[in-house]
């Protein structure tokens, strides 16, 4: 009884803001005292259908520059997962240390510099300029997620495998990859929130021109428009909400087909 009460308060506690939100969405003149709108107003949905298209269109290149960060930080985070999981050498706290340090330090701080090296570069107004500056912000959520998991799995399968002939890339792409299927979805789902919620820096290397959610919902955030602000950002909870539900049904339907669930 206790257990069930505990889960039901958190379950409010939980679902308390979306309930706010969702009365501001419907009810943009809601105010206290009042604990539930007494007028609603359809307004903001009647203006998010009409910009069906614009919309669903930042939401798409948001997503799509989004997967594109998470497959180049595993592509890059592998090999040095692989080296801090497998060895030990002088000075390896510190270089993790080191690896970290874009997950520790705010965007604004390193983001002019990059500014700089991607106009001389031609990498700004492009939306490769955004997926590598948003790859060396979020890659330490990667590496940090790999690296656990090549220690969790340890390296008795590579070396079977390495014993029956395979090279690295086999080895890599037959044995380790399958094995770290949960911790590059643990990693990448994080990388993932991190480059969809982004704004500074996609404004910042996009200068505008590469289109995103974030780009969108800002300046409502920041006008007098609660209701659009509100819906929008229901909008902006629902879509990664979305991608992991799915992500976790078609990792439950695999596991199956292979008898592992």
């Amino acid at each position: 009884m206790r257990l069930a009460a505990s889960f039901a308060a958190l379950a409010v506690l939980a679902l308390f803001p979306l309930w706010v939100l969702a009365c501001y969405a419907l009810a943009p003149g809601w105010r206290f005292p009042e604990l539930v709108p007494s007028h609603i107003d359809l307004r903001s949905f009647a203006y998010l259908a009409s910009q069906a298209r614009p919309l669903a269109g930042h939401i798409a290149w948001s997503i799509m520059y989004s997967m594109a960060t998470v497959a180049l930080t595993l592509l890059m985070c592998l090999s040095p997962a692989h080296h801090f999981a497998r060895r030990d050498f002088a000075g390896k706290s510190l270089l993790e240390g080191v690896f970290l340090a874009p997950a520790l330090v705010p965007p604004m701080t390193f983001s002019m510099g990059v500014h700089y090296l991607f106009i001389r570069l031609g990498l700004v107004d492009t939306t490769p300029g955004v997926v590598l500056v948003l790859t060396v912000f979020s890659y330490p959520y990667m590496l940090r997620a790999l690296t656990a998991g090549y220690i969790s799995i340890g390296e008795e399968y590579e070396m079977c495998a390495a014993n029956l002939g395979a090279n690295w890339l086999q080895r890599t792409l037959r044995v380790d990859l399958p094995l770290l299927f949960p911790s590059i979805i643990a990693g990448g789902s994080v990388v993932f929130l991190v480059a969809f919620s982004e704004y500074f820096l996609v404004f910042l290397i996009g200068g505008g021109a590469v289109d995103s959610f974030t780009g969108y919902l800002v300046p409502f955030l920041t006008s007098s428009d609660r209701s659009m602000a509100a819906l929008l950002t229901l909008i902006f909870m629902a879509v990664p909400l979305t991608l992991f539900l799915l992500i976790e049904y078609v990792m439950t339907l695999l596991y199956r087909r292979k008898g592992m669930y």
